[in-house]
């Protein structure tokens, strides 16, 4: 057997260091082929070392010839390339059947529309994909006939509770909803808290998942379940609706699909993204991924609550987004990133987070989205609508 080629867009970030360690276990069905970062050149080096692929890419074109350099003294033969057009020229490399698009923010949208122009099987991390691309992208991948796997563990869960093949129909697969699970993040269970005074530490402290700080706070938030029901509605052609968010603090069942008969199937797991990405891989196969069994007894409860939409009014504001025009999920992503790199740098109180969004949303200019450049000028606006909402206009 060859193995499948794969690239990786993102691979020294969480999710990328996840499917490496899957992969590494699995060298006879699946092989590096490329990867590629926003600026990382340390890791992305030692990435190299390891896995020698054919072609590393990096967003920043300042580290990307730092990295050649490095890779040349060593004699390691990956070719290196850079900028926006680096990225595209790994998500459509002719050896890799497989891209895994994982870069967060725009900058990794062009590349995973390439892919899915080129008909790349794509396992899908990059929100903005879906949130900032929508119809863009599916229209792509359409065109390309592109596959689509989402490794988000909510969206991957939905995934394998829905018939295969699923046609985005939920009527015709007999769906009645999907229900999205969240943990709550590190506040739900403390109605104490004030929001105003929450430190970055403390909200990036998540109970369950190790993650990156933006999303870790965006799970504070519960911006990150917002954005997943845009991208619900996207992946699976469902109707804001049809698809419901429940918090599930334990982090165990991921997802569920309820169907028109009253059977609603749900996904269970530890919380562990090697999971998802094995299954993403390996489908409609499946593949050992380093993840300890579930042991329901010791676990001993799961339990479910309605989120509280006065403590947590970011998921509310997705739905506000999904119900409006094409260019307001892109305006609320978009305020989203810059009050949660406000609130990092200490420029910005947590509690500003989901008012600068609303103030956002609010205040923008509607309009049609009908190319990547609109997006992206959709995109830009509302960054810049956001600085002046938090008093940090530059």
């Amino acid at each position: 057997m060859i193995p499948e080629g794969v690239a990786i867009l993102g691979a020294t970030g969480s999710i990328g260091a996840s499917a490496l360690d899957v992969i590494a276990r699995h060298p006879d069905r699946f092989e590096v082929v490329a990867l590629a970062a926003h600026g990382n050149h340390a890791r992305l080096l030692e990435l190299c070392r390891r896995h020698r692929p054919r072609l590393a890419a990096l967003y920043d074109r300042s580290h990307a010839a730092t990295l050649a350099r490095a890779l040349a003294a060593e004699g390691i033969a990956t070719r290196v390339v850079a900028g926006a057009e680096g990225l595209a020229e790994i998500a459509t490399l002719p050896e890799a059947r497989t891209v895994l698009a994982a870069i967060v923010g725009a900058a990794g949208l062009p590349a995973t529309l390439a892919a899915a122009r080129a008909g790349k099987r794509i396992l899908l991390a990059n929100k903005e994909a879906l949130v900032i691309g929508g119809a863009l992208f599916i229209e792509a991948a359409e065109a390309g006939a592109a596959t689509l796997v989402p490794i988000d563990s909510e969206h991957n869960a939905v995934y394998q509770c829905l018939p295969a093949p699923y046609t985005r129909d939920p009527a015709a697969a007999g769906v009645r909803r999907i229900v999205l699970t969240a943990s709550g993040g590190p506040f739900f269970q403390r109605p104490d808290t004030d929001f105003d005074r929450v430190t970055p530490d403390e909200a990036c402290r998540h109970p369950n998942w190790a993650m990156g700080r933006k999303i870790s706070v965006d799970s504070a938030t519960m911006m990150n379940k917002g954005l997943e029901v845009i991208e619900a509605h996207w992946l699976f052609g469902a109707p804001a609706d049809r698809i419901e968010v429940v918090v599930h603090p334990q982090s165990i069942v991921h997802s569920l699909v309820e169907y028109v008969d009253g059977s609603v199937l749900a996904q269970l797991g530890h919380p562990d993204m090697r999971t998802p990405i094995a299954q993403a891989l390996a489908a409609p196969g499946r593949v050992e991924s380093g993840v300890a069994s579930l042991d329901l007894a010791a676990i001993g409860r799961l339990t479910f609550e309605h989120p509280d939409p006065a403590r947590f009014p970011c998921v509310d504001l997705a739905y506000a987004a999904l119900a409006s025009d094409a260019s307001a999920p892109i305006a609320l992503n978009a305020a989203n990133e810059v009050a949660v790199d406000a609130f990092l740098a200490g420029s910005a109180r947590f509690s500003d987070i989901p008012r600068a969004c609303a103030g956002v949303l609010e205040r923008r200019h509607a309009g049609p989205v009908s190319s990547l450049d609109d997006a992206l000028a959709a995109d830009a606006d509302a960054r810049a609508l956001c600085r002046v909402e938090l008093g940090i206009a530059r």
